[in-house]
């Protein structure tokens, strides 16, 4: 049997699992749902770069472990704003932008202009992330504290891009 590739979901379904598809597209059409999803690869990103940087690459470069803590997070931080920063302007808020993909993502001013709004709202949430984490990892794993920060963070983040970045009133800039 053949793989199914509905057009309203980011990734391809097995056909074994064909019979999910209508709930998942139902789920997916609520633009919070697809956010959640593109933050949830945002969290994989982070913890993948941060633990990557923290145990294998910091060690080497950084003696002081306060320091490769903070410089590692800063990193991972700057790594997954990326990655949620594309999966966002190519599916979450896709309707309000450019309809081909390479508009929405490009080289182009517009992207640019975009994505500065994108960083700028993001602060905030970035801001809380990385304060809550340094806090919180003084009495849990610092893996698990910034799971919670981000999730805490994540809220503002919505609020932010929904109403600022990727709101109508910029859709404009597309044309």
């Amino acid at each position: 049997m053949s793989e199914l590739s509905p057009p309203n979901l980011p990734f391809r379904l097995p056909a074994k699992l064909a019979f999910c598809e209508p709930l998942l597209i139902r789920l997916f059409r609520w633009r919070y749902i697809r956010f959640a999803t593109v933050g949830a690869s945002g969290t994989v990103v982070n913890i993948g770069v941060l633990f990557a940087l923290q145990e294998w690459v910091m060690p080497l470069v950084v003696a002081n472990a306060s320091l490769r803590l903070s410089l590692s997070l800063l990193l991972a931080i700057a790594v997954a704003t990326v990655n949620n920063f594309a999966w966002n302007s190519l599916w979450t808020w896709a309707d309000r932008l450019a309809e081909s993909p390479t508009a929405r993502l490009g080289w182009d001013r517009q992207t640019m202009k975009r994505f500065v709004r994108y960083t700028v709202s993001c602060w905030l949430g970035m801001a809380i992330q990385y304060g809550l984490t340094l806090f919180l990892s003084v009495y849990i794993y610092y893996l698990l504290a910034n799971v919670l920060s981000i999730l805490i963070a994540s809220v503002s983040n919505y609020l932010t891009n929904d109403w600022w970045t990727f709101s109508q009133k910029h859709k404009q800039d597309q044309a």
